[in-house]
């Protein structure tokens, strides 16, 4: 071939060539890791459980997830869904918190942050919540604090092991001092269920900070995190401000908490159900496994 046609050949192939077509890879094939920043085949990373094959990464997961995750397949029963937030302050920021509300909900197709029901995690009938970050920032409010106060009874009064997942930026300011309530509201419930001897898992997702990890995800018996989760009550830059220090790099992650005792363990979303199982199996009083 001479090699002017040589040349002449490579132009039509060059990029940027209006001849020459382009096939443009369809939206939602591919994910990016955060992590590695590798690409993911998006069937191969939902079939992992949301966790990066390469490097471990968890990308978030809905609180319907979790549950489907956890409990048996067509075991769990969703309690109290109906359950929506009110507006007592009329509350207006940029937008109203009623709007704020309906745009959660067209998001989520849930009424609130918390999903909760009963299942069964390998043939044990269990009391279980999940909550949602998509849901305005998995902030807790009235209805978060009411539906895990009403899960937590039910767990006392059935005698049922509980498993509450978190993930949360904290309290709704959106509701003011009612959402503050509950804090002290779902603390008392787990208290009560304390005294019942039957074993409480939490869970603590990433993020779980403010109010929500100062309440109920930090009174179970067993606190478990998984891998690089954000952990902790005020943010970094407010404690720096305040005790006027630098704080260390990995602070508030999970591997932090577990050096310095506030969690138990750290556990892969792949190894989440099959350590709850055997968690339950040496916590569970005897004679009562369903």
């Amino acid at each position: 071939m001479p090699i002017g046609e040589w040349f002449n050949k490579q132009k039509k192939l060059a990029p940027g060539n209006p001849n020459l077509e382009k096939r443009a890879v369809p939206d939602g094939v591919w994910e990016k890791c955060k992590g590695c920043n590798e690409p993911i085949y998006t069937k191969e990373l939902e079939k992992n459980h949301k966790v990066c094959p390469k490097c471990d990464y968890h990308f978030p997961f809905s609180a319907q997830e979790r549950v489907n995750h956890l409990t048996d397949p067509g075991t769990f029963d969703e309690l109290w869904a109906d359950l929506s937030s009110e507006d007592p302050l009329h509350f207006i920021a940029n937008k109203t918190y009623v709007d704020s509300l309906d745009i959660a909900r067209d998001k989520t197709g849930l009424n609130d942050a918390v999903i909760c029901g009963t299942g069964q995690v390998n043939g044990r009938r269990v009391a279980v919540g999940a909550m949602d970050f998509g849901f305005i920032g998995g902030s807790m409010g009235s209805v978060v604090g009411e539906k895990i106060t009403r899960l937590i009874e039910l767990a006392t009064d059935d005698r049922l092991p509980l498993i509450i997942t978190s993930s949360s930026g904290g309290a709704r300011m959106q509701e003011g001092m009612v959402s503050l309530m509950q804090m002290a509201k779902t603390s008392a419930a787990a208290a009560r269920f304390n005294k019942s001897g039957m074993p409480y898992i939490s869970i603590l997702a990433h993020p779980t900070t403010g109010g929500v990890t100062a309440s109920f995800p930090s009174l179970a018996d067993i606190i478990i995190a998984e891998p690089n989760a954000l952990i902790g009550f005020a943010g970094q830059r407010v404690i720096e401000q305040t005790i006027k220090q630098k704080l260390p790099k990995n602070f508030q992650t999970a591997e932090f908490n577990l050096t310095h005792g506030m969690i138990d363990m750290i556990v892969s979303r792949l190894e989440m159900k099959h350590t709850i199982t055997r968690l339950l199996d040496y916590l569970e009083p005897r004679g009562v496994a369903q």
